[in-house]
């Protein structure tokens, strides 16, 4: 299957940081548009952020902004979300996808219901709990 595939999630306390990474499985993402997403149990997708092939543009939720950080290594073929200054609300799975048009954006990122996106993957766990 041609997916992503996520890792670094686990149990942190408030304050604390995680870094994750998106290592793509089975395609190159040298061209595409990377993004990060969030669900947690009973509540709607957020997007996270999105970054652009050369990284040189980067888009963030409003919810996070200033506090976690995307970039990529094209090289190692993985994405990366540096989480900051985590909290209980960030709680969630957290995922990475394709999104072809993330850079259309003026400001912030946002998950749409009717989006284009591609190779989910499984996801990763946060907890941020003391």
């Amino acid at each position: 299957q041609l997916q992503f595939v996520e890792s670094g999630g686990g149990l942190v306390q408030p304050g604390g940081s995680l870094r994750l990474s998106c290592a793509a499985s089975g395609f190159t993402l040298e061209r595409l548009n990377i993004a990060w997403f969030r669900q947690a149990p009973g509540k709607e997708r957020e997007g996270l952020s999105c970054i652009n092939p050369t990284g040189g543009i980067t888009l963030y939720g409003p919810s996070v902004k200033g506090r976690f950080t995307i970039s990529r290594d094209n090289a190692k073929n993985t994405a990366y979300l540096q989480m900051n200054s985590l909290n209980p609300e960030d709680t969630a799975v957290y995922y990475c996808a394709v999104d072809p048009f993330c850079t259309h954006y003026t400001d912030h990122y946002y998950y749409s219901r009717s989006g284009e996106y591609d190779y989910w993957g499984q996801g990763t766990q946060v907890t941020v709990s003391s």
